[in-house]
């Protein structure tokens, strides 16, 4: 199977996708290893959102939403047809995430997790639409 040479704005997709991603991940692990004391320090309103118990599954949904993303995104600037399993997986994952979060907490701003469903559904499209123009092997 032959690939053709993706076009420039292939490249800058992928690389603000992948620094979307890594964005993401930082706020996975900013809320997986905060501890008591930093939440301490943090301004009350916060504080609040530190608190709120999650179900194991909501983490791990969390986790494969971000760290999928990441891959995929890496995968696509590797142009790998696998990037769009990845992608497809933290899509999933990530519009579980917010369903969860719709449904039972209280968010101040539908702004982001609105966002976050988007551009997960977006870069979904993209891998899919990249693989079928042939940039993707």
């Amino acid at each position: 199977m032959t690939t053709t040479k993706p076009p420039i704005w292939f490249w800058i997709i992928s690389v603000l996708a992948l620094i979307w991603n890594g964005l993401g991940i930082m706020a996975y692990l900013g809320r997986a290893f905060i501890t008591d004391e930093m939440i301490a320090a943090l301004p009350e309103e916060q504080q609040a959102e530190f608190l709120i118990e999650y179900p194991a599954w909501y983490t791990a949904a969390f986790a494969l939403a971000v760290f999928c993303g990441a891959l995929g995104c890496l995968a696509l600037l590797l142009r790998k047809k696998w990037a769009l399993f990845l992608l497809v997986i933290s899509a999933v994952c990530a519009i579980i995430q917010h369903i969860y979060l719709f449904m039972n907490v209280e968010i101040p701003s539908m702004v982001m997790p609105i966002m976050i469903i988007v551009f997960c559904l977006f870069l979904v499209w993209f891998a899919k639409h990249s693989a079928s123009k042939g940039w993707l092997s």
